[in-house]
């Protein structure tokens, strides 16, 4: 009776292991034509020494050099510290857009925070980055 159940098993697991096997094989190499690409000016900056109470803005440009719109559904940064904007409408290919990220610098000491950008590209996401130092603000004596 376990041989008999046994086997029926390996037999549903083989049949099921059988029909995973794709249709049509993409090869690794085989870029997807039907995705956008961002080509960014840069993907990370650093604001250096700056004061404290005083927010910190820096814009990342991009330009789609993909074959479709590029098309951005979500940016999201790391804390609440950080606010972005970015390109609301669809950026054809050969056109550029941007995403603009603040950081308010409430809190003096180093920071190192990312902004990830969701968007219609074979990776699903970029992240960017903005580091920096705040200084303590000095007081009028």
């Amino acid at each position: 009776m376990k041989k008999l159940f046994f086997s029926v098993i390996l037999m549903a697991f083989a049949f099921a292991t059988y029909a995973q096997v794709p249709a049509t094989t993409i090869s690794p190499n085989e870029v997807k034509t039907d995705m956008a690409v961002f080509t960014w000016d840069n993907t990370s900056h650093d604001f250096g020494k700056i004061k404290q109470g005083i927010p910190a803005t820096h814009e990342f440009k991009f330009t789609n050099t993909g074959k479709t719109p590029l098309i951005i559904t979500n940016v999201q940064a790391s804390c609440g510290c950080t606010t972005p904007d970015w390109t609301k409408e669809p950026v054809m290919p050969g056109g550029q857009g941007f995403i603009k990220a603040t950081y308010n610098a409430a809190s003096p000491g180093a920071f190192n925070k990312t902004v990830t950008v969701t968007a219609n590209i074979e990776t699903g996401f970029v992240q960017l980055t903005i580091r920096g130092e705040v200084q303590v603000a000095e007081t009028g004596k």
